[in-house]
């Protein structure tokens, strides 16, 4: 709700000063939907595409700019492969140009430090459940000045901007939430970031088919994301057997998990992978309550249950 209302209301706040809009090709799909619907609108899209780690190119991103261009929306943080993009220098460019800058953040925030006057943010997408608050509430930060246009309408409530009664318990929860992770932040990144590197070095090391996929260091300290070259289509498979012994990992992202479609990860695409290596993803997310016993656990039976996998060539079956 909150990318939706940042995206359509600075949109059409603003479409008296211009109709292009640009956001990457590795966004969430609340930003991406979000920009087909404000397309049929008349507004002008640009999707930036993104290098083999996921990072989008701030040079073209500059280049991209034009007289019209009224907004950029880059996330902080993927949510898929983990790449941390480098939003102050995003913001810099924007602020050069009069041009406002959005992130969705939530991914990043509790795991990253965010300043938004350094950074050059005008607004910010946050969510409470990311960071064991409440489902069901959000918030976003918009920077004194910004015109933007509320999308619901009705009694005035949060200044205009969104009309209806406040969760009042869920933003008291996602409030208390977001103290304990600034409180936290030094000590728990630090600690997530050790069982990261201790994911990633093991298995490289004892499964030579392997690859990471994402930043390999500029990434969140709890995201890892695994290819197997030659098994991606076992990529199900890997995850009911380590289902099976107590490990819960997943293929992709949870927001895409209904998809009847079962299609390619539209993420892994824009780092250069073919249709069957963007199906066949096993991402770990580390969190507060993950120990380093539970992460040993994974490396040992990892491999194990890999042995169990049937080869399957994905060059013979890529586009």
């Amino acid at each position: 709700e909150s990318n939706n209302l940042a995206l359509k209301g600075i949109a059409f706040a603003n479409r008296h000063k211009g109709n292009h809009i640009i956001v990457s090709s590795i966004e969430h799909d609340c930003i991406l939907n979000s920009c087909k619907w404000l397309s049929k609108q008349g507004f002008n899209i640009t999707c930036l595409p993104v290098d083999s780690d996921g990072l989008i190119d701030v040079d073209e991103l500059k280049n991209t700019i034009n007289r019209d261009t009224i907004l950029v929306s880059i996330m902080h943080a993927n949510n898929e492969i983990g790449t941390i993009e480098p939003i102050e220098g995003i913001g810099n460019i924007c602020s050069e140009h009069g041009i406002y800058f959005h992130t969705d953040a939530c991914q990043s925030f509790g795991k990253v430090k965010i300043d938004v006057q350094q950074q050059n943010i005008d607004l910010l997408t946050i969510n409470a459940h990311k960071i064991y608050g409440p489902k069901g509430v959000g918030a976003l930060f918009i920077r004194k000045g910004v015109k933007i246009e509320p999308w619901q309408h009705g009694g005035g409530h949060e200044f205009g901007l969104r009309s209806a009664t406040e969760n009042i318990p869920g933003i008291v929860g996602l409030a208390r939430a977001a103290q304990l992770c600034d409180e936290e932040l030094e000590s728990e990144t630090a600690r997530l970031t050790q069982l990261r590197e201790k994911i990633i070095v093991n298995v490289l090391q004892n499964i030579p088919q392997a690859y990471v996929n994402g930043h390999r260091a500029q990434r969140l300290c709890n995201n890892v994301n695994f290819g197997f070259q030659g098994y991606e289509g076992e990529g199900i498979r890997l995850l009911l057997l380590l289902d099976d012994l107590g490990i819960a990992v997943s293929a992709g992202s949870a927001c895409s998990a209904n998809d009847a479609e079962n299609k390619p990860s539209h993420v892994l695409s824009a780092i250069g992978h073919n249709p069957v290596e963007a199906r066949g993803a096993l991402r770990l997310s580390l969190g507060r309550y993950n120990t380093e016993q539970e992460v040993d656990y994974f490396l040992e039976v990892l491999p194990s249950v890999f042995r169990n996998l049937r080869p399957l060539s994905s060059l013979s079956l890529g586009g």
